[in-house]
């Protein structure tokens, strides 16, 4: 007696595809992904746009009715956030990826790769760096929530990303402007007095005046000066002003 062979085959219009969720392309302060249902974008502080990517965290198989050709599947990447951190110095790009198959981690600073890491088998942790030209300490955490979704949250100094910049606008000010065909971007550190530039330290000079101080530094062949005067008010405190070719310029809030 003979045997016979069953064979299996898909029904004409139908191949077998690989499903995958989506995650953010830039979010400040915490992020929240599921590669099977793809990101929760949370009411963080600073978020930024969200550019959606494939991720390449589920692959169960899925037939899907499309005669498109294999070589049309979007292009898999494992970035999982991007923060943009505002320091004295200047504003810093952080992206990490996570591979959420392989355990891979990458931190990259303003484009630079920082920290690489492959075949990671603990999916969890931390990885701590270093951002800007005064080596701010930043640390990305990786905690499961649920499944196979991930939370990413930023910390400054110990701070949660929101709460270093709410400290920071307490102990900063920060003006921009146009000079020169050039656009600058002054830092004020109240703690100290020192001032930055563009990234750039100033050397800067102080004197007191008959209603306050004021922090003398040049800027091209541009006199500038902060000057610090009492708002006479307690909550208030002091107030700093920039003047620059005797045209005060106005204070933005990061």
């Amino acid at each position: 007696m003979g045997l016979a062979l069953a064979e299996f085959r898909l029904p004409r219009g139908l191949r077998p595809v690989l499903g995958g969720g989506r995650r953010p392309r830039g979010l400040s302060g915490r992020v929240r992904t599921d590669p099977r249902r793809g990101p929760e974008p949370p009411a963080a502080h600073g978020a930024q746009t969200v550019l959606p990517t494939m991720a390449s965290g589920d692959e169960s198989p899925i037939f899907e009715d499309d005669k498109s050709p294999p070589d049309s599947l979007v292009k898999m990447t494992d970035l999982v956030a991007v923060w943009d951190v505002a320091l004295s110095d200047g504003v810093h790009k952080i992206e990490f990826e996570h591979g959420t198959t392989s355990g891979k981690r990458v931190v990259y600073v303003d484009g630079k790769e920082e920290i690489r890491k492959e075949w990671m088998f603990k999916l969890v942790g931390k990885e701590t760096f270093c951002v800007g030209a005064a080596k701010t300490k930043a640390t990305i955490n990786i905690d499961a929530v649920s499944g196979f979704a991930y939370e990413y949250t930023l910390e400054i100094n110990g701070k949660s990303l929101k709460k270093y910049m709410e400290n920071r606008s307490k102990t900063t000010n920060t003006w921009v402007l146009h000079l020169d065909g050039e656009d600058l971007r002054v830092v004020l550190e109240k703690d100290t007095m020192d001032v930055w530039c563009n990234g750039k330290k100033m050397e800067t000079a102080g004197e007191f005046v008959d209603d306050g101080t004021e922090t003398h530094f040049s800027v091209g062949n541009h006199d500038c000066y902060i000057k610090a005067v009492s708002s006479g008010k307690r909550r208030e405190g002091i107030i700093h002003t920039l003047i620059v070719d005797n045209r005060e310029i106005p204070e933005i809030l990061e």
